[in-house]
């Protein structure tokens, strides 16, 4: 029987992050069968146990084929071990494969997108801000054989990485990036993780960042910062706004001033306005014609 030599082939690739950091991705294929590697033979024990299950799967058939025929479904592959030792070939799946009884053991691994909430963590910014943050992470396994064979269980190893980097992240930065910049942050965070996993075949497609809590000290003076923000800026508007009017009127007044029928014009739109509203009476003190001449002595002057 051969054995698959273990050979891992690393590619560098240098990119420069939007923090202007120059970041190098680490891509790794593991398991490669390596051609030239000579098979390495058979002990004794191996061939007696061997030889041994074969024919105890022959005497048992056909009720061996029940345990020596499995499936697994088109999104699952299985990592085969015989007598402790990965069998060649790499991941089965999907459809039908066959084991021996007693000396071959195997793992389904689930190549679906996975994702799990990262518990609240609590963070002490740059600016010694103490907030408690959480997040959904959003991943898959690439290569089945690395997560079985690299680590002992890829999933739990993710979720605590998440946790750790999380907090490593937000702790470069401060109060205000890390309520302004979420994008940012959740794809710093992918980029790490992702690196960080990609020895043990998994693959990081998501973070997201759900909720950024704050004291609740911290939320009464950013509240009344903010309302006393936009106090300010209400005064300053009603300033504009008084001050709009006011040139409004001079220039109002000024026409008026130019014509002392205009005047008068606008003095029965005022009586007209008044007798508008209900129970009201309107009493001419002068006649209009007696006042015109005043009217005209105050244009003069």
């Amino acid at each position: 029987m051969s054995v698959m030599e273990l050979r891992v082939v690393t590619t560098e690739v240098s990119s420069t992050n939007q923090d202007g950091y120059r970041q190098r991705r680490v891509s790794r294929r593991v398991f490669q069968q390596d051609a030239d590697a000579e098979p390495e033979p058979m002990g004794c024990i191996e061939f007696i146990a061997t030889a041994a299950s074969i024919l105890l799967f022959i005497i048992t058939f056909p009720i061996s084929l029940c345990l020596s025929f499995k499936v697994v479904q088109e999104y699952e592959r299985a990592v085969i071990f015989r007598l402790g030792r990965l069998r060649k070939g790499g991941a089965r799946g999907p459809g039908i494969f066959f084991i021996l009884p007693c000396i071959d053991t195997y793992c389904k691994v689930d190549l679906r997108t996975v994702s799990f909430d990262v518990p609240p963590q609590e963070v002490l910014s740059k600016d010694s801000v103490t907030v408690c943050v959480d997040a959904v992470i959003y991943y898959r396994v690439r290569e089945p054989l690395a997560a079985v064979v690299n680590v002992n269980n890829y999933s739990h190893s993710t979720r605590l990485l998440a946790a750790t980097t999380l907090r490593n992240v937000l702790g470069t930065r401060n109060l205000a990036e890390i309520l302004s910049e979420r994008e940012a942050i959740s794809h710093t965070m992918q980029t790490a993780l992702d690196e960080a996993t990609d020895p043990w075949g998994v693959k990081v497609e998501r973070v997201e960042m759900k909720d950024v809590r704050l004291p609740l000290q911290l939320q009464r003076a950013m509240a009344a910062e903010a309302e006393a923000a936009r106090e300010a800026r209400a005064k300053v508007i009603a300033a504009e706004g008084e001050m709009k009017a006011s040139r409004a009127l001079k220039e109002a007044s000024d026409v008026i001033a130019e014509s002392p029928a205009a005047l008068q014009l606008r003095y029965l739109q005022t009586l007209n306005t008044i007798s508008a509203e209900k129970n009201s009476t309107i009493i001419f003190p002068l006649p209009l014609d007696i006042v015109t001449p005043f009217l005209g002595s105050l244009t003069k002057k």
